[in-house]
């Protein structure tokens, strides 16, 4: 098995003091959680694609013409528009709306507007998104058969993850509108809002717990950004509420209504997340011994961290270990995260699937 390289601390430092310094000055325009899409007037959608970092996007015009715009996905943010994500390769942690879950390359999902969303890779990570916004004076809601999508989109509000065949066809598809242009390109987007809200109930799941839609600007979302931020780079350590508090600004009980009300859980049961997520990860990817594993994703006692594994997993870590280590034999649904169970008729590690 290969090993996991150890997390470079001063880089992650530099990147946390500089992001707690734009969240004091208000994170400004360029920082701004609430992203400005701009669809081109010529287009009923627009095309964009990364390439190991998602800071870094095309904006993908036609098959011979592209621009470079800046992204978002690193950070939290939400916008007007609806959005069809594609993972095409590399992994880490998906946040959208009040739920987090791990995801790998063929990760599909559906954002609807102003859902707050954000993906922590662990390291290059690359994909493909489609984006549009159809308000109800657009040209769209004109045909009768548009009419089926009115209450899809709306349930788009919690997110929508695709797995199985349908995912698999819907992934063909965003790959074909890259070479697409005009008719084509167009007819390709209809097939494939076609194929999502035609999606068999087992192929289909919903992210988020709730509906939690931002307005344009929420005071309380850059804070949030910055706390769940803090805990993705300093979960391997100690981390007490005061600490969180002071990187946030805000006081004891706003901090824990709105961590709750945006994460879906509170702060110790979100660190507890992170921190299985990591050591799942590692059970697969290195042979190092587990309690070794244990002591350096943040779990001082091997009894408490064997209790909080296995209330997520639903098995040890040695189970999960042998269940998943070799990787060649039983393997869940991509990105199935706590939605749905691994393996059917599995009786044990359902929490968390295993990285690719």
């Amino acid at each position: 098995m290969r090993t996991t390289p150890v997390p470079n601390r001063e880089a992650a430092a530099a990147e946390l003091a500089a992001r707690t310094s734009d969240s004091r000055r208000g994170f400004g325009a360029r920082n701004s959680c609430c992203e400005p899409i701009e669809i081109p007037t010529d287009h009923s959608f627009r095309v964009l694609r990364w390439r190991d970092n998602l800071r870094e996007v095309e904006h993908i015009i036609s098959p011979q013409r592209s621009l470079r715009i800046e992204g978002k996905g690193a950070h939290w943010h939400h916008h007007k528009a609806m959005e069809l994500t594609l993972i095409t390769s590399g992994e880490g942690v998906r946040f959208v709306g009040d739920r987090m879950a791990p995801f790998a390359a063929g990760d599909l999902v559906l954002l609807g507007e102003h859902l707050p969303h954000y993906w922590h890779a662990r390291g290059p990570l690359s994909g493909l998104s489609l984006q549009w916004h159809f308000p109800l004076a657009h040209p769209f809601w004109a045909f009768p058969e548009a009419e089926q999508f009115v209450g899809y989109f709306q349930s788009a509000a919690r997110g929508i993850q695709f797995t199985g065949l349908t995912a698999r066809r819907v992934e063909a598809m965003v790959r074909q509108v890259l070479e697409a242009d005009g008719l084509r390109r167009l007819g390709l987007f209809f097939d494939i809002l076609a194929a999502c809200a035609a999606t068999p109930a087992g192929e289909r799941a919903f992210i988020s717990e709730n509906s939690v839609p931002l307005p344009h600007e929420s005071r309380h979302q850059q804070a949030m950004q910055a706390a769940v931020r803090y805990v993705l780079i300093h979960f391997r350590e100690q981390i007490t509420r005061q600490q969180i508090l002071q990187v946030t600004r805000m006081t004891k009980p706003t901090f824990s209504r709105q961590f709750r009300n945006r994460c879906g859980k509170s702060l110790s049961d979100f660190i507890q997340q992170v921190r299985i997520d990591a050591v799942c990860h590692e059970l697969v990817k290195t042979d190092h011994a587990i309690i070794d594993i244990a002591l350096a994703n943040g779990f001082p006692h091997i009894s408490f961290f064997n209790k909080a594994f296995r209330r997520v997993t639903k098995c040890s870590p040695s189970e999960y270990r042998a269940r998943y280590g070799q990787a060649a034999t039983v393997v869940p649904p991509r990105g199935a995260g706590n939605l749905h169970r691994v393996g059917a008729g599995a009786s044990c590690c359902q929490g968390v699937p295993p990285p690719r």
